[in-house]
């Protein structure tokens, strides 16, 4: 059986499940080990991890833990309770209508942060005029449909993941601060952090950037360098604002203080850089590494939202959830029906009752003819059904995209 503790449980002996932290947060080499010494229980100590999961048919037990599954529930059902309090993002065109734009600012955002990445490594300043036009294009394309760019952006490989992220982060920014309600001039700052945050990479070797496995304590002290480096690179860029500098410099910050470079405490911490350390963590972990199978957005969600009770302000988690959805666009899910659908559109007022698309009955195994369903209708008025919960595509052999 699966259970969390807390860290103050733990034991010589129990076997540990997962140790509850995005990939880059804990020394371990595995996920998955025995503890073997009270050194070992140490280290997950002072890597700043409050809660483990342990098996405990593998190693020693703790009654009273939760199961893993009994905090799941308990997580989902606050989930649903927070998104259900706040509409939506205003949408002005479709998914479909939004989506041939959204791909060629993908596009153009990848080749722009290579270059800057290339020209930092050569030791050229980064040009703020030529990221500014991307901005503006980027909160465009947000501001039409936030689900047609970050649903094509959670699609990356191992060659593209450094560039693509910070395209992803500066993206989830610009619609995390829209959603909030800040001014035009705050957002275009946030975006602009967002796509720099992660300047610092540039002068990270590639075999440490791009290692296939868990790096050792050398290469993560090399890699927890990369704030304090993007930010002295930005600092020599003319006209570069306070904002873009402070989430660079601070976006792994966490507010338990366990976080890097300077371990500072949450009231220290600019909300800025509160919002980029979710933003930037929610990607990670979502994308797929060739190390790191990366987690569904409903999931990912979920476990930031576990992990705000120490790493992340939780009033700011709880916005960020309302602001994607808890079943963004591009998920697959099961309705109450027992068929299989896409989520294509966020209700303007409800995100638990999207539009999707459906075009599979996991009750005959059979694929269906592809029909839209609102699930704010009732039945007999094209919707009458429920989300049941998201699936994994490639258990089903399906492509969302090729339905959106």
């Amino acid at each position: 059986m699966i259970k969390s503790i807390d860290i103050h449980d733990l034991k010589v002996g129990m076997y540990i499940h997962d140790l509850n932290c995005d990939w880059a947060s804990h020394p371990f080499f595995r996920q998955r080990f025995l503890l073997k010494s009270d050194e070992e229980i140490a280290k997950i100590v002072e890597a700043g991890i409050h809660e483990v999961y342990i098996d405990t048919e593998k190693g020693l037990d703790v009654r009273h833990a939760r199961t893993a599954d009994e905090v799941k529930d308990t997580l989902q059902q606050q989930m649903i309770e927070i998104v259900s309090s706040k509409p939506a993002p205003v949408i002005t065109l479709s998914f479909a209508e939004e989506v041939g734009r959204a791909a060629q600012i993908k596009n153009q955002a990848h080749a722009l942060v290579r270059t800057v990445m290339q020209d930092v490594r050569l030791g050229r300043a980064v040009e703020l005029e030529q990221v500014d036009p991307m901005i503006e294009s980027i909160t465009e394309s947000v501001l039409s449909n936030s689900g047609a760019l970050m649903t094509l952006l959670r699609i990356k490989n191992k060659d593209d993941y450094t560039f693509l992220h910070s395209v992803s982060v500066g993206t989830l920014m610009i619609a995390f601060c829209r959603s909030v309600g800040m001014d035009k001039e705050s957002i275009r700052l946030a975006g602009l952090g967002g796509i720099l945050h992660d300047t610092g990479k540039a002068l990270v070797p590639d075999e440490i950037l791009n290692k296939p496995g868990r790096l050792t304590e050398d290469e993560f002290d090399i890699i927890r360098k990369h704030p304090q480096d993007g930010y002295d690179i930005l600092c020599r860029t003319p006209d570069i604002a306070a904002i873009p500098l402070d989430i660079t410099l601070h976006h792994h910050e966490r507010i338990d203080g366990s976080g890097y470079p300077y371990k500072m405490p949450g009231d220290q911490i600019s909300t800025m850089a509160k919002m980029a350390a979710i933003v930037d963590v929610y990607d990670a972990i979502t994308a797929d590494r060739c190390y790191h199978k990366g987690m569904s957005p409903t999931d990912a969600l979920r476990k930031i939202f576990e992990w705000s009770k120490y790493h992340f302000d939780p009033a700011l988690v709880q916005a960020f959830m309302r602001c994607v959805g808890i079943y963004p666009v591009g998920t697959l899910v099961m309705l109450e029906s027992g068929k299989l659908g896409v989520v294509i559109e966020q209700h303007p007022t409800n995100l638990l009752t999207p539009k999707v698309k459906t075009m599979f009955s996991s009750k005959s195994n059979t694929h269906i003819k592809p029909e839209i369903v609102d699930l704010s209708r009732p039945l007999g008025f094209g919707g009458g059904d429920k989300i049941l919960r998201h699936e994994a595509p490639e258990k089903w052999g399906i492509n969302p995209l090729r339905f959106m």
